[in-house]
């Protein structure tokens, strides 16, 4: 039995799929941007990259939990 993926890793296949771009390179350049603050984050990946809320929230939010964690 396999184990449903949960939380804001749920939609980097469709992230991958709609944009075109892995996950690794959305969260480089997350960690590149001079942004530091999370909705900063999602505001820049919306206007520049053209994501849409969730996908950049979903983001935003896994790539910042890694860092902290690290």
């Amino acid at each position: 039995m396999t184990t449903a993926v949960k939380g804001p890793a749920s939609y980097f296949p469709s992230i991958e799929q709609k944009y075109g771009r892995p996950v690794a390179e959305w969260q480089q350049l997350i960690r590149s941007s001079p942004l530091v603050k999370h909705m900063e984050l999602v505001a820049w990946l919306k206007a520049e990259h053209g994501l849409g809320h969730g996908h950049a929230n979903a983001l935003v939010a896994h790539t910042l939990a890694q860092t902290a964690a690290s």
